[in-house]
């Protein structure tokens, strides 16, 4: 069953820019496993505020890439520069696609 992570960040105005580059060089890092991919979303209302969304095909991917955010050195270095970029903490979120 597919798994979602939901960043709900806030990123100042000023920062926009940097943020964006640093994405479009930290997406095709977070995808390289396979089976991951990566969407942002942006706040219609308060354009300072963005979900980055994480889709996983399985649980098995997902666990997978804990263990991969925790201990690849690269991995590390993108979160940590991640964090500069935003405003405040984020907030993280965990979600299982439904079954209708």
């Amino acid at each position: 069953m597919p798994i979602q992570l939901h960043l709900r960040i806030r990123v100042e105005s000023s920062r926009r820019a940097d943020f964006f580059a640093f994405l479009k060089r930290a997406i095709p890092v977070y995808e390289r496993p396979g089976g991951i991919r990566i969407e942002l979303v942006q706040d219609m209302n308060a354009p300072d505020r963005l979900i980055e969304v994480v889709h996983y095909a399985d649980r098995a991917t997902f666990d997978a890439d804990q263990v991969r955010v925790e201990t690849d050195p690269e991995n590390i270095a993108l979160l940590a520069e991640w964090r500069t970029l935003l405003a405040e903490p984020p907030i993280v979120e965990f979600y299982e696609v439904a079954e209708l």
